[in-house]
């Protein structure tokens, strides 16, 4: 039973205590194939030596995080696309648009995915999205660039039924984390009509821990809580959704 960890970052600060150990943890449960996001030009080194340490099992997006856009943010576009011509990447992302935070750079996050959406369309890669408290103007951008070149993931999906629909309707996997597991987390409410092959497993690890890990640092270790709460959501074995969800992995990434 292959697992695959479509959103983790295992570069992260939070890891350098035990990053070895944390990843084999993983491995050894069946969990063979981690997609790593970036977040912006600062983390690029560390995600290289991690390819490095960790090969045939680390597989590297580049891209400029919506919360790290700025206003230094065409540099980053660039350094995204010099990345590119040095080095193989199988996403753009994680991109997209985030307001919970702070607006005060939504024209440059609007800018920003739009911009790096066309990078992927050039190189023929999909993207991973982030969006948090923005459907509305992340769709709005999606719209405008929907085709059969676009394709890719809705990284931590939270949203509803309808939401839902609307990202698969650009060529979008949904990207179930540990929300699933949550109980006001409400995406398992309509999951179940939803059919596999539109999703995706992912931690966001060291983020959104799934029960019984809430409020601890995430692992993709933990990945297997969420693969056995979808595995109830559909009434399927364990085994139905590593298999399902892994070859959906492989359509999106082309791994």
């Amino acid at each position: 039973m292959i697992i695959t960890d479509t959103h983790t970052h295992l570069y992260s600060e939070a890891f350098d205590g035990d990053r070895k150990e944390a990843i084999q943890k993983a491995i050894d449960l069946g969990i063979e194939r981690f997609f790593i996001p970036a977040i912006d030009s600062t983390y690029t080194g560390s995600m290289l030596a991690l390819e490095k340490e960790f090969p045939g099992h680390m597989f590297l997006m580049t891209g400029l995080h919506p919360t790290h856009v700025k206003e230094n943010f065409e540099e980053e576009l660039a350094h995204v696309e010099e990345m590119l011509d040095k080095h193989t990447y199988y996403a753009i992302g994680e991109i997209g648009i985030d307001l919970y935070w702070e607006k005060k750079y939504l024209k440059e996050q609007q800018i920003a995915f739009r911009k790096q959406i066309q990078i992927a369309k050039k190189h023929k890669l999909p993207i991973v999205i982030h969006c948090r408290d923005a459907f509305d103007e992340v769709f709005e951008i999606l719209e405008e660039e929907k085709g059969d070149d676009l394709r890719g993931i809705f990284h931590c999906f939270t949203g509803t039924k309808e939401q839902a629909e609307k990202a698969i309707s650009y060529n979008m996997k949904l990207g179930i984390g540990g929300v699933v597991t949550f109980k006001n987390g409400k995406i398992d409410t309509f999951l179940n009509e939803i059919d596999l092959q539109h999703i995706v497993l992912e931690t966001d690890s060291p983020y959104l821990a799934p029960t019984p890990y809430r409020g601890k640092r995430n692992e993709s270790a933990y990945i297997v809580n969420v693969l056995e709460k979808l595995a109830d959501i559909h009434s399927v074995p364990n085994e139905q959704i590593a298999l399902e969800t892994t070859k959906n992995s492989k359509e999106v990434f082309g791994i």
